[in-house]
């Protein structure tokens, strides 16, 4: 009733103003309220896809995963020609009338500089540069952590500015019907000024899929594929991705996804991710520019069962999985994970994925009976960056056994991921690892079977002793101590 009293406000002659339904002029108010509060934290994010950094000596840093670093254009003008002084004002994002090869939005996460938005905005960008509302403030970004199967993607702004972080709320709280108020700088409105447009409406649907493939054997297909979307009946265009999504309250409740920009064609209505414990979890791991690990539980399911009584049907487990080690069976059914009841099989896949690797689940199972599992990682190809990753252990970084491709037994110990040229461990095991899959088992005769119980395990260490295995000889082939250095 209040939205067409708000409705009929709006068709209201000047004169007709004094007459305006009580209702109506609350609603008014709380959305100035809203806007206020919410305002000073979104970010309209400008990124540049240009090879043309690399004729100025501006490329990112190839040392450090998403350090993109900033432009200065004072010292590209001084011997500048005609010619390359175009190139410059082109270049430089942080000139209000320069055009950026894409643009988004973004919200604030804290003041000491992290920007929150979407994994597909910043794709591929060579330079990122933040403005946010008020005297057209800004700074050129890093990228700290981002993640293309959750499409999300955390900044730190280059240049110290005085940041109000967002208010965050519950996701998965919001039903059909709430009202809601969009912030974010549809079709690139505020590159120059980065004042954030408003738009109103109400949460049409939830647990809404995007687009892509429904293949539930690949277990890399991002999350929005397991039905998390928020849907709004207000239109989001390009360029609002990245945007916040925010209650009455003024609290993020999602993170606006422009469907214009991951399908190509605009869309009636718009979605969001919501801000669940689970994409908060997500983000943490972003913010410690880590990389995020999926879960990974090891069992396969039959989507088309809908058993009477609840619960998702185990088809079938793979040998050495943490499902296989807790017991679990085909034939089995999971009727919760966590606390949280499993109706279809998207909830069994998100709940684990989500869970992360390394972390412990409870696994209920029809008939009462609950399990504990210690999650490993899921495989998976899709890009991400992560700055702060793992320093090399005499030249050897690891990885989880189980991110090997394939429906094999995974057999204990962590595979080695990586070899750098050069390194004691290239010296040693260069060409052994160029032609086969080698694992470590254990280090000094301590068993190893997860990269954090490798890592810690060689801490400090001057010299270590690993036994090594070759995942592409038989289980029974003697295994081969390598000392390093």
């Amino acid at each position: 009733m209040r939205r067409v009293l708000w409705c009929v406000w709006l068709l209201l002659p000047a004169t007709a103003w004094a007459e305006i339904p009580p209702g109506a002029l609350e609603l008014q108010q709380t959305i100035h309220q809203v806007i206020e509060k919410a305002e000073p934290s979104v970010a309209c994010v400008l990124v540049s896809r240009s090879g043309k950094y690399a004729e100025l000596n501006e490329v990112p840093s190839p040392a450090i995963p998403g350090k993109l670093g900033g432009f200065n254009p004072i010292r590209h003008m001084r011997l500048a020609d005609g010619v390359q002084l175009a190139l410059v004002k082109r270049l430089d994002l942080a000139d209000p009338e320069a055009v950026p090869d894409s643009f988004g939005s973004g919200v604030v996460l804290d003041a000491t500089g992290l920007i929150l938005t979407n994994y597909h905005v910043i794709e591929k960008a060579t330079k990122i540069y933040v403005r946010l509302p008020g005297d057209s403030k800004g700074s050129y970004a890093d990228i700290i952590g981002a993640d293309s199967r959750a499409d999300l993607a955390v900044l730190r702004v280059i240049t110290p500015l005085t940041l109000k972080p967002i208010t965050f709320g519950d996701g998965t709280r919001v039903r059909k019907g709430d009202w809601i108020v969009s912030l974010a700088n549809l079709l690139g409105t505020g590159f120059r000024d980065g004042s954030p447009s408003a738009s109103w409406g109400i949460i049409s649907n939830i647990r809404r899929r995007g687009p892509g493939p429904t293949d539930e054997v690949k277990r890399t297909k991002p999350l929005t594929q397991y039905a998390t979307l928020l849907q709004t009946d207000a239109r989001l265009n390009f360029g609002c991705s990245g945007g916040a999504i925010l209650n009455l309250n003024g609290e993020l409740i999602g993170l606006s996804t422009s469907l214009a920009a991951l399908t190509g064609g605009e869309t009636a209505g718009g979605y969001a991710i919501p801000m669940s414990p689970n994409t908060r979890k997500i983000i943490d791991v972003l913010k410690q520019g880590q990389e995020v690990e999926y879960g990974f539980l090891g069992v396969s399911v039959q989507p088309d069962d809908k058993p009477v009584g609840g619960g998702i049907l185990v088809r079938d487990v793979s040998p050495g999985t943490p499902a296989a080690r807790a017991g679990i069976r085909g034939g089995d059914y999971i009727t919760a994970i966590d606390g949280a009841p499993m109706r279809e099989h998207d909830d069994l896949f998100l709940h684990i994925a989500t869970a992360l690797a390394g972390n412990e689940s409870k696994i209920t199972l029809r008939g009462g009976r609950t399990v504990s599992v210690r999650l490993v990682k899921a495989s998976h190809s899709e890009p991400f960056i992560a700055a702060n990753r793992p320093r090399p252990v005499h030249g050897i970084t690891v990885d989880y056994l189980s991110t090997i491709p394939g429906d094999g037994a995974i057999e204990s110990g962590v595979l080695i991921r990586e070899i750098v040229p050069g390194s004691d461990a290239d010296r040693k095991m260069g060409k052994k690892a160029a032609n086969t899959r080698l694992v470590v088992v254990s280090v000094d005769g301590i068993a190893v079977n997860t990269p954090a119980e490798f890592y810690r395990a060689a801490q400090g260490k001057s010299r270590l002793t690993l036994d090594v295995a070759d995942t592409d000889r038989d289980s029974a082939t003697p295994r081969e101590k390598v000392t390093l250095p």
